[in-house]
């Protein structure tokens, strides 16, 4: 496992539920992006950056614009598994990236990255750059 920096990153456990289970008995492909985003959320929070309070205060919005994943190894019924988001970019864009681990063994199930803009509405203008203070509350 590459070292990451720790104060970039925010890890949470979760154990998979019967609900997110898809008819051959694993978790569905599209509930992955569901662990994604709640472990992105806590790495916002853990960086004392609320998006919501940011989108209400200065009318900035940072949608996600771009995900791809990678399934290595399906998770099942009761599998407990550490996610993993890392920031890799905060500049032109918000880059994470995210893994997904077994705790029994450590071994990879799933790779992932989102991208996220920053908007200026009501105009829904694309920002060239982050603005500074998020690059700044965010490490970079």
């Amino acid at each position: 496992m590459k070292q990451t920096d720790p104060d970039k990153s925010c890890e949470r456990k979760f154990a998979v539920p019967f609900h997110d289970l898809d008819p051959m008995e694993v978790m569905w492909h599209g509930n992955y992006f569901k662990y994604f985003d709640i472990t992105r959320d806590a790495l916002f929070r853990k960086l004392g950056v609320d998006l919501y309070r940011v989108y209400r205060d200065t009318q900035y919005i940072f949608p996600i614009i771009r995900t791809s994943i990678k399934h290595v190894l399906p998770l099942r019924f009761r599998d407990e598994f550490l996610c993993r988001a890392t920031l890799k970019e905060v500049n032109y864009k918000i880059t994470i990236a995210f893994e997904i681990r077994l705790v029994e063994d450590n071994r990879v199930s799933t790779r992932g990255k989102s991208e996220q803009a920053a908007i200026k509405i009501p105009e829904m203008e694309t920002m060239l750059r982050i603005p500074d203070d998020i690059r700044e509350a965010l490490g970079f």
